[in-house]
């Protein structure tokens, strides 16, 4: 099988300026693409050859792992923007009530983990089996999908996807991306 660069559900300069056509053109077009090359190359021949991303994932280790879950997370990522942040429905915003005490609680809880993960990663909000939620924050490639959970929302926390609108200002960027997030599609990934 091979990946392809998925397509935005926005035009590359609708997120400015929380997010820059210029970061878009370098996060998504070139830092997701080199993922999905690299990936590419890496599976002919091997038992991953013919898996979804997400069979990969949970199968692989070394750098298929890592470039497949990077291609998985930056997708994911990239759709749950949008440059029309809406209202948390009403069912996502009774979760993030019962799970965390309000959503505004949820909100400051993944803000100071997003802000607390030492170096490059992803920080996720991810339900179990049983439908809690929880935040997860994850270094380098790190995916719920690895340990059974099904991730929810997701924020890139690798310097690439903020440093050329906010350079060394981490805070800046995810006080941005709360601006950015479609919370339509996140209630819609609820079990």
């Amino acid at each position: 099988m091979t990946h392809k660069l998925p397509t935005l559900p926005y035009q590359m300069e609708e997120l400015a300026p929380l997010m820059s056509q210029e970061t878009l053109e370098f996060h998504y077009g070139k830092h997701l693409q080199t993922y999905i090359d690299n990936l590419n190359k890496l599976i002919p021949g091997t038992p991953y050859e013919t898996l979804s991303l997400e069979d990969i994932i949970c199968k692989a280790d070394g750098a298929i792992f890592n470039n497949a879950a990077q291609t998985w997370n930056h997708t994911f990522f990239f759709q749950t923007l949008t440059s029309h942040s809406d209202v948390i429905p009403q069912k996502l915003d009774a979760l993030l009530t019962s799970n965390f005490g309000s959503a505004e609680a949820f909100k400051e809880q993944f803000t100071k983990a997003a802000l607390g993960l030492f170096g490059s990663g992803w920080v996720w909000l991810a339900a179990d089996k049983e439908g809690k939620l929880f935040i997860l924050p994850e270094s380098n490639a790190g995916n719920p999908l690895t340990k059974g959970y099904t991730p929810l929302l997701v924020i890139d926390i690798w310097e690439h996807a903020y440093y050329i609108d906010y350079r060394n200002r981490r805070a800046a960027y995810i006080e941005a991306f709360w601006k950015l997030v479609n919370w339509e599609k996140v209630a819609e990934r609820i079990i």
